[in-house]
Order: C-alpha cells, then sequence, then structure tokens
C-alpha cells in the first residue's frame, strides 16, 4: 500500500472524501461548481482558494491534502473535525478566550455532575463522544472560573484540570501529538493553581500516559513512580477515593516497568496494586478513573505479556471469567480483550488470538477503530486460520499514521 505521501493530491482528496461524500456534495459543502471538484481530485486543476476550501469542508489541514502529513488513523471526517473543534477550544480556553456569550452558566455542583458524565462517556470507549463533551465542558468550567468569588476559585481550576485531562487522553488515544501534550500541560497549570494534590498525581500520571505512547519510556517511568508515591495512603485509614487513584497509579507504574523489562520494579509496583485492589473488594470508580481487583488482575495479563512471562500471562486468562469482566468499564473490558489476544499470539495459539481479537473489533467497532495495538497482533499471528486472519486484518485497517503525530505503534507504546 502507498505510503499517504506518495498518492497525488486528487487521490488524497478522493480518499480523504470516501464513499460518504460525493463529489456533488463536497461541490456543495465548499461553495465550489461540481467541474472544479472533479478537476482537483483528477490532478488537473487545484488552485490554493480551491485546497483551503475542501480542506476546511473535509475537516483536515491543507498539509493532509498536499501530503506534508497523513490523516489520523481510521478517522472518518466526522472525527478529524471534532478533534480540531476540540485542539481549538483547549488552545482558546487556555488563553482565556470565551464566546462572548454563555447563557446559563452552570454551578459549581452541576459541573462537578457534567464531569462526572464526561468521564462515564469515556469509560464506555466512546472517545469521540467525550471529545465532544469535552468541549463545552471546558467553556463553561472556564466561564464558572471568571464569576467565581475567590473563595472558590481553587474547586474550578480542579474541574477546569480535569477537563483539561480528559482532553488529553481523547487526544493520547487518537494519536493526536502536540493536542495531548498542550491538553496534559494546560491540566498541570490548572491542577496547581488549584492546590489538590491528588489532582496533580493525576496529571503527572496522565503525563506519563503521553510519554508512554511517545516512546519516551524512562521519562514515563519517572512521572508514573512520582504520582503513585505522591499519593501512597495508609491502608488502614484511606477512603475508597484514595485508593481508586493510589491503586491505578502503582499499576500503571508497573505497566511502564514492564515495558522497560525492569522486571523488579514491575513486580513490586504489581503487588501493590493486588494489594490496593484486595483491600477495596471490589471496582470502583472516581477521580475520572475506576480500578478495583478486577482490573489489578486483568491488567496483570498485559504487564506479564511486556515481561515475556507468556506462562503467567495464561494462567491468569483462565482464572478470569465472565462475570469478572463484567465488572470492567467497556473500555477496560475492551483492552483486556487485547491484552488476552496479544497472550495466545505470543503463546503461538494462532486461531485462539484472531478468535479473541476479532470478537472484540466486532464488539465495539467505535472503540476498536481508535486502538493501534490490534494491528500489532495481526503481525504476531504469522499462522492460522487464512479466512479469520483476513477478517481480523480488515477490521483493523491499514491507514497510515499520522506523519505529525506519534511514532506507529508498537507492543511498548501502543496504548
Amino acid at each position: 500500500m502507498p505510503q499517504w505521501n506518495e498518492y497525488s493530491d486528487g487521490e488524497r482528496i478522493k480518499i480523504l472524501r470516501g464513499k460518504e461524500i460525493r463529489q456533488s456534495d463536497l461541490a456543495e459543502m465548499t461553495g465550489l461548481s461540481l467541474p472544479t471538484i472533479q478537476q482537483a481530485e483528477q490532478g488537473r486543476r487545484l488552485t490554493l482558494r480551491t485546497l483551503m476550501k475542501i480542506a476546511v469542508a473535509l475537516g483536515v489541514d491543507t498539509s493532509v491534502v498536499l501530503g506534508q502529513q497523513a490523516p489520523r488513523r481510521s478517522m472518518d471526517r466526522a472525527d478529524r473535525t471534532t478533534l480540531r473543534d476540540l485542539s481549538q477550544t483547549v488552545h482558546d480556553t487556555a488563553a482565556g478566550i470565551l464566546p462572548d456569550a454563555i447563557d446559563d452558566v452552570p454551578s459549581v455542583a452541576e459541573l462537578h455532575e457534567t464531569a462526572a458524565a464526561c468521564w462515564d462517556v469515556y469509560w464506555q470507549g466512546a472517545y469521540m463522544e467525550a471529545a465532544a463533551l469535552a468541549r463545552p465542558l471546558l467553556v463553561q468550567a472556564a466561564a464558572r472560573l471568571r464569576e467565581q468569588s475567590a473563595a472558590g476559585r481553587g474547586e474550578m481550576h480542579g474541574i477546569l484540570a480535569d477537563a483539561f485531562r480528559l482532553a488529553a487522553y481523547v487526544a493520547n488515544l487518537t494519536s493526536s501529538r502536540d493536542l495531548a501534550y498542550a491538553a496534559i500541560g494546560h491540566a498541570q497549570h490548572a491542577a496547581s493553581l488549584a492546590a489538590d494534590d491528588l489532582r496533580q498525581a493525576l496529571v503527572l500520571s496522565g503525563r506519563a500516559w503521553v510519554y508512554l505512547r511517545d516512546a519516551r519510556l524512562s521519562d514515563a517511568l519517572t512521572f508514573a513512580e512520582r504520582a503513585a508515591t505522591d499519593i501512597e495512603p495508609k491502608f488502614s485509614t484511606a477512603t475508597v477515593g484514595e485508593l481508586v487513584a493510589y491503586g491505578s497509579h502503582i499499576n500503571f507504574a508497573a505497566v511502564v516497568a514492564s515495558r522497560l523489562n525492569n522486571r523488579d520494579r514491575a513486580e513490586d509496583y504489581l503487588s501493590q496494586s493486588h494489594a490496593a485492589g484486595a483491600r477495596m473488594g471490589r471496582e470502583h470508580r472516581a477521580h475520572g478513573t475506576v480500578f478495583g481487583p478486577v482490573s489489578a488482575t486483568t491488567q496483570a495479563v498485559g504487564i506479564n505479556v511486556a515481561l515475556g512471562e507468556t506462562g503467567k500471562a495464561l494462567a491468569l486468562i483462565s482464572e478470569i471469567k465472565p462475570t469478572h469482566e463484567g465488572a470492567l468499564s467497556t473500555a477496560a473490558r475492551n483492552r483486556y480483550a487485547m491484552d488476552k489476544a496479544l497472550a495466545q499470539a505470543d503463546a503461538r495459539m494462532w486461531d485462539a488470538s484472531l478468535e479473541t481479537l476479532e470478537t472484540a473489533l466486532l464488539a465495539d467497532p467505535k472503540w476498536a477503530r481508535h486502538q493501534a495495538l490490534p494491528s500489532v497482533i495481526v503481525q504476531r499471528v504469522t499462522r492460522g486460520s487464512t479466512a479469520r486472519l483476513r477478517r481480523v486484518s480488515k477490521l483493523v485497517g491499514t491507514a497510515p499514521p499520522p506523519v505529525s503525530g506519534f511514532l506507529p505503534a508498537t507492543a511498548r507504546t501502543a496504548l
């Protein structure tokens, strides 16, 4: 398959237009004539004016049409527009630029409820919907902060930090590298103004996650460890919320350590993660994250795979029952399926791996289209049912990664 920059400008326009938009539709969207669109796609004539109008209509930068950077992986026009709008809102809000009129600015309590609802959508794996919801949350939180008395500004900075962090998470999962870095930076600033140690730790962990996707593994481990140790509670007196935050943070530190092949650290952090999960008794949701004993066990599968402990990973898989999986969020359940498929591939259980992967991709295609790990798994499955391999490869897709975004994901950097 040709690289994105090997296509002609006209071919790239046609690919971006896709099957859902006809040439006549694009003409109407741009205000250009149908012959102009046809000439552009035929490579006969593409003026700067035409280029700019087409790029805006398709929700991409002109550099994408010109082949200087590739489109986001597996994104349709609506997704690209959503991310572009989110990027504008993140930058404008951070700069203090808000709409002239915002009707009915929500109360602080209402904003807390809205933020929690946004995180619920995120954990369902509906990342584009979460991105769309993050935009009004950012604007409304900034508007409330502007009207808030001095006594309540710290709490509002905390909500704003959560909103920026949500934007960073969505950007990270959709390979929007620059937006991920910008949003997590704004979240860090807001969290510092909130003077909230827990939120600052959440942002540190989020930054570590961005570093992981950017293959900055040593930096990722540094921040992941700091985030966990900064909020380590006394188990005898810790609240559920504190255990959720600590357990998820120490578990992520184990993930990063495993991808650096630092076995001792990974196993130490994994032990602490299991202890936090056992103390909680069941899955709980707090501070925009979810954690509990099932999360600790299912994430241990991926950690053992990264450490080359395929046998341990398979042993854990055999203990995890459907009822256990049902306690997880949708996104966590889907991610566990990816780790399970990867373990099966490493064990040369080719058909079992493909079956696990295909089932997950078909069950939640909206979640799947933003994932990089499925393509890594397919590359590892060198044998198995040809028909199933063909079906799974089609589901995964082969769209090129963004040139200006993160490098192509590997087993160590895929999220």
